[in-house]
C-alpha cells in the first residue's frame, strides 16, 4: 500500500472520536505535572490494578506504561488514561495488538524497569510514560533494542529521535497565537511572564515567534507566581492609558496566577479593547474565562468538539468523566492499532511514525517530527462573556515543514 493510501486509512481509523477537539474539563498543566478533576475516582482502598495486566489479544505487543500507583494525582490520571486505552481498542475493529500494561510508580527507575519488562515480553512499541524523567528513562531502555516510545510528557527537552511526544506542547500554542495576532495586524506586543518553568519556555518561544512574524516586543516584564504587582507598575506606561505603546499583551499564565494578574491589570488602567490579551491553552478553564480584564483575549488550544465527543462515550462506558489527558492515550493506542494492522511491526518504524502528512486524532491533526516533538493543528479562541468562542478553526491538514 502506498504512503498516501495508508495515510488516508489512518486518518479514518484515528477519527473515531468525531470532530477534532479539546474539552471543557480542566486542561493539562503542560508543566509535566498533570492536573485532574476530582470527579475521577481513585482506586478503592487496597485495590490496585495488577501490574502486568493485558488489554486485547492481537499478535503485535505494545507496552503501555503509566503511573498506576504513583502518589497524588498521578494514579488518578493513570487510571483515566488506562480506561481510554481500553476504549480505543474496543472501538477499533479488528485490532491486532495486545497492550502490556505496566506500572512505573511515577518514577524514572520504575519506568525503566517497566519498559525493560515490556520489551522482554515482546513489546514492539512503548506507549507512555507520563512524566518527563520517566519518558527519558523508558527511552534509554528502548533505544538499544531499536523500539520507539510514544510518551506523554509536555517537556520537549526529553524528545529525541525514537522518543516521540504525543502531548500538548507549549511551543506550538505560542507559535499559533503569535502568528494569528500578526494576521490580525498586531505589531507591537508587550509580555508579562511568570517566573516559572512554564513561563521561561513560553518566553523563549515567544521571542522566536515574534521575530519570525515581524512583531516588535516593546516591553517584557517578569513576576513571581501570583505576584505581578511590581512588574505591572513597570509595565503600566506601555499597556495602560488612552494611548498605549503596545497593541497586544502576552501572558502565559494559568488559572492559579491569572486572577492576581487580572486585578493588577485593572488597577493599571488596562483596556483589553485597545490592547489585545494573548494566551496559551492553559487559559481554557472557567477561572480564566471569567476574568473581566481578559475579555476579548485570544488563546491557542485544541478544538473542544472532539474531546467532548470522546468524553460522552467515555462516560457511557465508565460512568465517570475522563481527565483532559485521556485523549492522548486514546490516540496513541488507536494509532498503534492502525499502524500494526496495515504494516505490522514495520508500522512502528521512524519513517512511518514521522509521516509528514500526520494523523487525525481526537484532538485534531498531529504529526511527529524527526526530533521527537510534534506539530498540532490548533484553534484560536476568544474570551467573550465568560466563554471561549472559536475565531479561527484548526487546519484540517498540516503544511509540510510547519
Amino acid at each position: 500500500m502506498s504512503r498516501a493510501a495508508w495515510t488516508g486509512v489512518l486518518a479514518v481509523s484515528l477519527a473515531l472520536s468525531g470532530c477534532i477537539g479539546s474539552g471543557s474539563l480542566m486542561p493539562p498543566s503542560r508543566t509535566g505535572e498533570p492536573r485532574a478533576p476530582a470527579v475521577e475516582p481513585v482506586y478503592a482502598a487496597g485495590v490496585v490494578p495488577p501490574d502486568g495486566a493485558t488489554i486485547g489479544s492481537g499478535p503485535v505487543k505494545v507496552g503501555l506504561i503509566l503511573p498506576m500507583t504513583a502518589p497524588g494525582q498521578g494514579a488518578v490520571v493513570a487510571q483515566s488514561m488506562r480506561n481510554a486505552a481500553e476504549m480505543a481498542l474496543g472501538e477499533f475493529q479488528g485490532s491486532g495488538i495486545t497492550l502490556l500494561v505496566k506500572d512505573d510508580r511515577g518514577t524514572p527507575e520504575g519506568a525503566q524497569a517497566a519498559a525493560q519488562q515490556a520489551l522482554a515480553e515482546g513489546a514492539e512499541l512503548i506507549i507512555g510514560p507520563l512524566f518527563a524523567g520517566s519518558v527519558q528513562a523508558a527511552g534509554q531502555a528502548a533505544r538499544p533494542v531499536g523500539k520507539p516510545v510514544i510518551g506523554f510528557s509536555t517537556d520537549a527537552s526529553v524528545a529525541t529521535r525514537g522518543v516521540y511526544l504525543l502531548s500538548f506542547l507549549l511551543q506550538e500554542e505560542v507559535d499559533r497565537i503569535v502568528s494569528f495576532a500578526a494576521t490580525q495586524g498586531r505589531r507591537s506586543v508587550a509580555a508579562l511572564i511568570p517566573e516559572t518553568t512554564y513561563g521561561r519556555v513560553a518566553e523563549a518561544r515567544f521571542q522566536q515567534a515574534a521575530a519570525q512574524q515581524g512583531i516588535r516586543i516593546v516591553a517584557l516584564e517578569h513576576y513571581p507566581p501570583a505576584q505581578p504587582q511590581a512588574a505591572m507598575q513597570r509595565l503600566a506606561p506601555v499597556i495602560g492609558g488612552p494611548a498605549p505603546q503596545a497593541d497586544a499583551l502576552f501572558v502565559p499564565d494559568n488559572g492559579d496566577g491569572l486572577p492576581a494578574v487580572a486585578q493588577a491589570l485593572q488597577m493599571a488602567g488596562f483596556d483589553p479593547i485597545r490592547v489585545k490579551p494573548l494566551g496559551t491553552g492553559v487559559w481554557d478553564e472557567p477561572r480564566v474565562l471569567s476574568l473581566s480584564a481578559l475579555q476579548g483575549g485570544w488563546f491557542a488550544a485544541p478544538d473542544n468538539r472532539g474531546f467532548n465527543a470522546f468524553a460522552e462515550r467515555y462516560r457511557a462506558r465508565f460512568n465517570t468523566d475522563p481527565i483532559r489527558l485521556a485523549t492522548l492515550s486514546y490516540d496513541a493506542v488507536t494509532l498503534a492499532a492502525a499502524l500494526a494492522r496495515m504494516q505490522g511491526v514495520q508500522g512502528f518504524s521512524d519513517a512511518a511514525l514521522t509521516n509528514p502528512s500526520g494523523f487525525a486524532g481526537a484532538d485534531g491533526v498531529f504529526r511527529f517530527n524527526p526530533d521527537g516533538t510534534n506539530n498540532r493543528a490548533l484553534t484560536v479562541q476568544e474570551i467573550r462573556n465568560g466563554t471561549a468562542i472559536l475565531v479561527s478553526g484548526a487546519p484540517r491538514t498540516l503544511v509540510a515543514g510547519n
